[in-house]
């Protein structure tokens, strides 16, 4: 997760415990009888769970969902990568090979020259 949605998910849940220490010790300065104080303090306590948990939801929803962007972008760039490597070789290879017919052509020819002037020039010192 990137540093601004640790900063955003810090100050949530910063908020959630500062609400939740508020409502508590508002709770317990109020004039009511315990047994009911308890039940508030419970219900409350019940609804930020219930609040943190929505909230846990949305934020691994959203870190899915980036998460499976991300993954989707990556495998697009890496088939299209792959892609120009392949024919960058393909044409790299049809490149040598076109060289190598040329030159062992060309070589040949020359083998072929040089041998036949040895054999003029050997023919000659008989």
């Amino acid at each position: 997760m990137s540093k601004k949605g640790n900063n955003t998910a810090a100050v949530l849940a910063g908020l959630l415990a500062g609400a939740a220490a508020g409502v508590v010790l508002g709770m317990l300065y109020a004039p009511e009888e315990g047994k009911e104080t308890r039940k508030k303090i419970k219900h409350k306590a019940n609804d930020l769970a219930d609040q943190a948990k929505d909230q846990y939801q949305k934020t691994a929803d959203k870190v899915k969902d980036q998460y499976q962007n991300v993954s989707e972008k990556v495998k697009d760039q890496y088939h299209s990568i792959s892609e120009q490597v392949k024919d960058t070789s393909d044409k790299v290879i049809s490149s040598v090979k076109e060289g190598y017919s040329k030159y062992k052509d060309q070589a040949a020819k020359t083998v072929a020259d040089v041998s036949q002037e040895i054999e003029t020039e050997l023919d000659g010192l008989k």
